[in-house]
């Protein structure tokens, strides 16, 4: 006979119910009028059971239209009653009928009613077994067990028959929240209406994998009957890793992937602890998880003794706690060595309670033992900021014995801390024990600043006595400008004599510290492909004046040209002759800009370049990087998994967290703060993989995903803790790459002036008093970009050109037909709204519904007689409006949204052509294929663009004579309409116009109306299109 097994695994984060914050939870499962139970766990709100409940299976083709309802309580022994924790209702057709074919799934704990309290998760494996259950022994009745509890079964079916009562109206929006480490989230599960049906709601998890870690999920689910809308779940492990095989239960929106979502988190911060539930010495590193550290300082050694034949030794110092070895660089020959090196030893990992700190002698073939501090872990300090570093000490040296050797001594310092400690950043950290000191630099946290830009304006105006190599020839030049690797020509000159006038303004991006020079050349364009330099000026920049705002501009120079020779070419030092050419030039520094190194649409700083116009801050952007889940394997075919870092960038200040090595479920939990100027700004945090932990310098870090969060939809002074995907798109498609969770809080200093930034424009008044025009922007901003990879690829640890490039989209405005796609929709979705209130007004017309009709006519005449209620009454209704949609106002930020990006379905040769080269590198058939796919769509939207300038030519074509008849009969008919607008009120005319437009469908006719044919009758210009 075919059996049903349900094993309860282990339930975490219940709700308290005992009333001494814990609970005595047990486990009961019914299934076709049979009920059984776990035992009951005592005082622990995260339990642990593996029991199997075995259950006959009546009729096994019935099991699809079967219920599984498992129910959690609390064992109140004293009260004779049992409470509520939560409960699962699984549907039979998502059963597998195998146990290799079942896995481990966390089913979220649902509520049993409005007013019911619950939170948690339960870990189930439901499958079903035929023949013998190995390991299974029956538990009690569940009516011995129960048999003195008459007042429960009461207590129960009356709040069973109280839910049935509630379920036939509907099932209220709920959230189920957790908090242990890294698991814990928000759920939010949307339910159906229930139909008038007597039957009771079934909801049905589907397994869905997101990643490594997750299982396979048994058979596929059915289609649905109908779409039922649920939200994504994603836990977080309480150690850094999910369970081994536990799968994570997600119910689907139709058309879209539920991992794509963001995911609401409760992790516990001291932010939302508040000082009943974490240390009062927490300061403001309060949105991430505290993590302890063991933190050892070698500062220096005194007086070791000579342990080589030349009389001194190579000392260095190993520090050892379990299996975790750090160790300091060797000094050759010293005895009074100094090191001034820091270790960390992540505390939850610590597998020793004893620190030894031993001094060696680097030989070449065995080091010797020099001596040695051994520390107990029990007896080590708490430090925590905003306490003083701790003062190292002498410490003598002692055998492997433990006896005091003769001579030599080590400070020390030794305590427990926290990230937020000084010695974070610079310390050797235990989960980076695999790494050279030479290479250990590039797995710590840094924080970098962009330079400071600026435009540099270059005015070419003219010169003068130019002196060509061919005197019989006219000159045909230009001028060639260049600052660093930026290069800018102007146009020939018009005038081709040896005084030409361009009369042309380039631009510029220039960075402190103005260590670079201008190299202006007059050059003479000779043939085709040859130039003869006729004279060159070097300037330095720093020797630019600069010009704030809308100053005026500096006057302009002359400047000699000194003639090229190949003696200078070559190095040689010649004198310098005589030379009669110049060249006029207005050069400055424009530092009234803001230089955009960003996308306006998502760029993190609008403030200009001079500090004199920079407008104080308006709050604070506080982020906590807590970690990542699911993060795919990067280094999958060397072996390993990723060793994975994250960037964040806000402003012209840049932060870098520590790698974590051949991890998937990487915790950072490192807070970093920003100053904000301007909340209509964007942050941007990118994951990537670390390919330089083995000092090859030949790779590049790869792409892990990226997060933008733009800070104006963020409420004040609240903690958002939520679950982003990490969505890379590839040629291959749109992948999934895990889950980055954030903790952030935007606080305002300054409400007038955060307020008041909302009227002021977006960009600096230079922006708008002496705009640049679109060509130059576009190309100035990838050279201002290409500047800050350049400086920041140039620190130590470097941040790498590849990571600058892509948290700053430099490819952003390169073509894509995907993304062509996406901004289509967009306006479609927006015309959208502009199409329902016509489609609304048409029915008020047509009289779809006349009582709606007959209160548009009563309202129209109310406003018609009562003029000046129009605009109260419109200002009001958008109140209204504003007031009533405040209940539904997003609760998550904005995130990377893979449906608005059209990126789900994008086709494979579209990928390609979007992250082919520029220019292309495809052969020549793929080109012609793209290129008529182009002209194709180019056809389409010349279509409509010439509808448009027709309608245009239209309209200006009514009084210009073109059409004689059609514009006399419009200024006659203007005429008349002039008359009778002089002699009859404007109230009267306002109610026949209204009332004709609102006429009953009887008194309409199915053809165009006259001024709709008199319009489309006008002439336009398209007939004289070639």
């Amino acid at each position: 006979m075919a059996k049903l097994v349900v094993e309860v695994l282990d339930a975490s984060d219940l709700m308290p119910k005992d009333g001494h914050g814990s609970a005595n939870p047990f486990v009961e499962v019914e299934f076709e009028d049979q009920r059984q139970r776990t035992s009951t766990k005592p005082k622990d709100l995260n339990p642990y059971w593996n029991q199997k409940l075995v259950f006959n299976i009546k009729n096994p083709r019935d099991l699809p239209n079967q219920i599984i309802e498992v129910f959690v309580y609390n064992d109140n022994k004293h009260g004779h009653h049992k409470n509520f924790l939560g409960k699962v209702r699984i549907s039979g057709n998502s059963i597998p009928f195998s146990e290799q074919e079942s896995t481990v799934q966390r089913y979220p704990l649902d509520k049993r009613g409005l007013f019911s309290h619950v939170k948690g998760d339960i870990a189930l494996k439901v499958y079903v077994a035929h023949g013998s259950i190995d390991g299974f022994k029956f538990p009690e009745p569940v009516e011995e067990v129960l048999q003195n509890m008459e007042s429960v079964e009461n207590h129960y079916n009356h709040h069973q028959h109280h839910h049935k009562a509630m379920e036939k109206d509907s099932t209220p929006l709920h959230e189920n929240n957790t908090k242990k480490i890294d698991d814990e989230h928000f759920y939010k599960e949307n339910h159906e209406k229930i139909e008038k049906k007597k039957e009771k709601e079934v909801r049905t998890f589907y397994s869905v994998g997101s990643g490594p870690g997750y299982g396979n999920g048994g058979p596929p689910p059915p289609p649905p009957e109908k779409s039922v809308f649920v939200e994504t779940r994603s836990d977080f492990a309480k150690g850094g890793a999910p369970p081994p095989a536990a799968t994570v239960m997600q119910m689907q929106f139709p058309g879209q992937k539920p991992e794509y979502g963001v995911v609401e988190t409760r992790p516990p911060l001291a932010a939302r602890m508040g000082y009943w539930g974490r240390d009062k010495t927490a300061s403001t590193y309060d949105l991430v998880e505290q993590m302890y550290f063991m933190y050892v300082n070698v500062v220096k050694a005194k007086d070791l003794p000579v342990m080589d034949i030349s009389g001194s030794l190579d000392p260095y110092v190993e520090v050892k706690i379990g299996n975790y070895k750090g160790v300091t660089k060797h000094l050759e020959k010293n005895q009074y060595p100094v090191w001034n090196s820091t270790f960390a030893f992540s505390k939850e990992r610590l597998q020793s309670n004893l620190i030894e700190i031993t001094v060696k002698d680097k030989d070449f073939a065995k080091d010797d033992f020099v001596g040695k501090v051994v520390f107990d872990v029990a007896e080590v300090p708490l430090r925590v900021p905003p306490d003083s570093p701790l003062a190292p000490q002498w410490y003598k040296l002692v055998d492997k014995k433990g006896d005091r050797v003769n001579q030599g001594e080590l400070m020390l310092a030794v305590w427990i801390g926290t990230q937020a400690d000084e010695a974070f950043d610079v310390a050797w950290h235990s989960d980076a024990h695999s790494i050279s000191q030479q290479n250990l630099a590039n797995t710590r946290s840094k924080v970098y600043f962009s330079p400071k830009l600026y435009y540099l304006r270059a005015h070419i105006i003219s010169a003068q006595d130019l002196v060509p190599s061919d005197k019989g020839r006219q000159p045909d030049t230009f001028v060639k400008v260049q600052l660093g690797h930026q290069l800018r020509v102007t146009r020939p000159s018009p005038m081709k004599h040896i005084n030409p006038e361009w009369n042309e303004e380039l631009m510029f991006v220039a960075s402190e510290p103005f260590d670079e020079y201008i190299i202006i050349s007059v050059e003479d364009r000779i043939g085709s492909g040859k130039d003869e330099v006729l004279g060159r000026i070097i300037i330095p920049v720093r020797d630019v004046p600069q010009r704030i705002e809308t100053a005026k501009l500096p006057d302009p120079r002359w400047f000699a040209l000194k003639k090229p020779s190949m003696a200078e070419e070559e190095g040689e030092k010649k004198k310098e002759l005589k030379f009669a050419s110049r060249i006029l030039v207005r050069l400055c520094i424009d530092s009234g800009y803001h230089v955009l190194d960003e996308s306006t649409h998502f760029s993190s700083d609008l403030q200009p370049s001079s500090k004199h116009l920079r407008k104080p801050g308006i709050g604070i952007l506080e982020i906590g990087i807590l970690g990542a889940r699911n993060l795919l394997p990067m280094k999958g075919r060397d072996g390993k998994m990723t060793d994975a870092y994250c960037v964040a960038k806000y402003g012209n200040k840049w932060v870098r967290t520590r790698t974590l090595l051949d991890t998937l479920h990487p915790r950072w939990n490192e807070q970093y703060t920003w100053e904000v100027h301007d909340p209509c700004t964007v942050i941007t945090i990118g994951v990537f993989d670390n390919c330089h932990i083995n000092g090859n310098h030949d790779v590049r870090d790869q792409r892990i995903g990226k997060v933008r969060i733009r800070l104006s939809t963020l409420e004040t002074d609240r903690i958002y803790t939520h679950s982003y995907p990490l969505l890379v798109l590839s040629p291959s498609g749109l992948k999934k790459h895990g889950e980055l969770h954030l903790a952030l809080r935007f606080t305002c200093t300054a409400w007038a002036n955060m307020v008041t930034q909302y009227g002021k424009p977006l960009l600096p008044k230079m922006h708008y008093v002496q705009p640049i025009s679109v060509r130059h922007i576009d190309w100035l901003r990838h050279q201002a970009m290409q500047i800050v990879a350049a400086r920041l690829s140039r620190a130590e640890p470097p941040l790498r050109r590849e990571i600058v490039e892509y948290m700053l989209d430099v490819d952003y405005h390169m073509w894509s037909l995907r993304r062509s796609k996406a901004n289509f929709y967009r306006i479609m979705s927006l015309l959208s709204g502009i199409s329902y209130v016509c489609r609304w007004f048409d029915g008020i017309c047509y009289w779809k519904n006349p009582l709606t009709t007959i209160l548009v006519h009563v309202l129209f005449l109310i406003l018609v007689c009562y003029p000046e209620l129009i605009l109260p009454t419109i200002f009001l209704y958008l109140f209204v409006i504003g007031l009533w949609n405040y209940r539904f106002r997003p609760r998550v930020p904005p995130h990377m949204d893979a449906r608005l990006s059209q990126a789900e379905n994008a086709h494979p040769d579209e990928l390609d052509e979007e992250f082919d080269t520029f220019p292309t590198s495809r052969p020549t058939d793929i080109v012609r294929m793209r290129y008529d796919r182009l002209r194709s769509v180019a056809g389409r939207v010349q279509t409509v663009i010439g509808d448009l300038a027709t309608q245009g030519e239209r309209a200006l074509s009514i009084l210009s004579w073109r059409d004689p008849r059609a514009t006399a009969i419009f200024i006659i008919f203007a005429l008349i309409w002039a008359v009778f607008l002089y002699v009859t009120p404007f109230q009267v005319v306002a109610v026949l116009v209204g009332l004709y437009i609102l006429r009953h469908p009887r008194l309409r006719s199915k053809m165009p109306s006259v001024p709709v044919n008199f319009f489309k009758r006008l002439p336009a210009r398209s007939d004289s299109l070639l």
